[in-house]
């Protein structure tokens, strides 16, 4: 193994490449784009051999192209972010409807209108029901090792698999990782062996229609193997662990959770901000802790319940929201601690990549602590330009473009000569 000083997303390309894809399809989008880029160099240069890497046309065409290429029999990879994973959509459906364990990274960045590339959990979550495994790293260190653990249960479950980082925040920083080498990844991750393949010797059809007699069986399947899942995956990620000496996957991970009476739930790099805020709220006497959920699909119910059935209240800092309703990630966590009396509140914060600071953390754990916290909470949100934009959508009609108007109330653009 060696270690480095290295941008997160060219630490991923090299962990992908040490799993020899055999077919890497790219279409490039912020933030993901050094990662494609990296690999491209590693096939360029024979460093990464054999393998075809494909520049395709979309990123609906580039799951277009990992769907035939894993169907074909190989090894496929393929990364994307934000409007690019809404434009795969349908073929992302398709690759778990047929069962291909394909490996996809998911730069995390906002979804628009109004366009925004930096960070938050909006792209993935809106593909959470999708029939793809989702992994979340909370660090790069997490993003490497997470993407080889992805291949081995991919290729056991047949079935994809998304590794979930946080878009710029993880991809374009720089800071040292372990590197594996290439014999302990290969003694790890064997060869691809498919459970179904297109053979010209022996022509089967993969993805025919199938009508109301077993199209329930079929989705159920999916759901029978993300049950699977749950429990292959803390069981990779202590092979992974025995194997490389780092415990970076599994289901969840609980810090300073034993004796806390307030625990706070998330996914992803804000963890690390948590764990931080956390620390020094403790040295001031709170019983507080931080559970992080790495496997977000499947959702560990079980073991969410069992981190947090201890606890006085719970707090579940989302970053994304659904319209109209609230928490995402929060509704699956009220889930598993049905019948339990705990407090619950939901905070979305750093929507469109919005610094999520530990001062504002520690004023809003502290209201929760005291549960004085709206139940749904908007951190750091201005509820005055929301309010204008309202006050001139009521006196007029032609009220004018939404962004705009609160781009200029926030005095980021000129306002408009009158």
């Amino acid at each position: 193994m060696t270690i480095k000083q290295i941008e997160g997303s060219k630490a991923v390309a090299e962990a992908v490449a040490l799993c020899r894809p055999e077919v890497i399809c790219a279409y490039p989008i912020s933030p993901q784009t050094h990662i494609v880029e990296g690999l491209g160099e590693l096939v360029k240069s024979g460093a990464l051999t054999p393998c075809e890497f494909i520049n395709v046309e979309s990123e609906f065409a580039a799951m277009s192209v990992a769907i035939g290429s894993s169907a074909a029999g190989a090894r496929s990879y393929t990364a994307t972010a934000s409007q690019g994973l809404l434009f795969m959509a349908e073929a992302v459906y398709n690759a778990s409807g047929l069962g291909l364990p394909i490996v996809m990274t998911v730069a995390n960045r906002a979804i628009g209108a109004p366009i925004n590339i930096w960070n938050d959990h909006s792209d993935s979550m809106s593909q959470r029901d999708c029939g793809w495994i989702q992994l979340f790293a909370a660090h790069n260190q997490e993003a490497v090792d997470l993407h080889i653990q992805a291949f081995k249960l991919a290729e056991e479950l047949s079935m994809p698999v998304m590794v979930c980082m946080d878009g710029f925040i993880l991809t374009h920083a720089v800071e040292r990782v372990t590197i594996p080498s290439q014999a302990d990844v290969d003694a790890f991750l064997p060869p691809y062996e498919p459970r179904q393949v297109l053979d010209p010797a022996e022509p089967v059809s993969i993805g025919a229609m199938v009508g109301p007699e077993a199209f329930m069986e079929v989705r159920y399947l999916a759901h029978a193997k993300q049950g699977m899942a749950l429990e292959r995956i803390p069981q990779i990620a202590a092979e992974f662990a025995q194997r490389f000496g780092r415990n970076t996957g599994g289901l969840v991970r609980g810090y300073h959770c034993e004796d806390a009476e307030t625990i706070v739930v998330a996914l992803g790099s804000v963890i690390g901000t948590l764990r931080d805020t956390v620390e020094e709220l403790r040295e001031a006497g709170m019983k507080i802790g931080v559970l992080g959920i790495q496997s977000y699909r499947p959702f560990p119910l079980a073991a969410v319940r069992e981190a947090l059935q201890g606890a006085q209240r719970v707090v579940v800092l989302e970053k994304s929201f659904s319209v109209g309703l609230g928490g995402v990630v929060s509704t699956d966590v009220r889930l598993a601690l049905s019948g339990l009396h705990l407090r619950g509140y939901t905070v979305i914060a750093g929507l469109g990549g919005r610094a999520i600071t530990k001062a504002s953390l520690a004023r809003m754990l502290r209201e929760a602590a005291a549960d004085t916290l709206e139940p749904l909470t908007f951190l750091d949100l201005d509820k005055g330009i929301v309010e204008r934009q309202l006050q001139r959508e009521a006196a007029t009609r032609r009220s004018g473009p939404i962004a705009e108007n609160l781009l200029r109330d926030v005095g980021a653009v000129a306002s408009k000569v009158s």
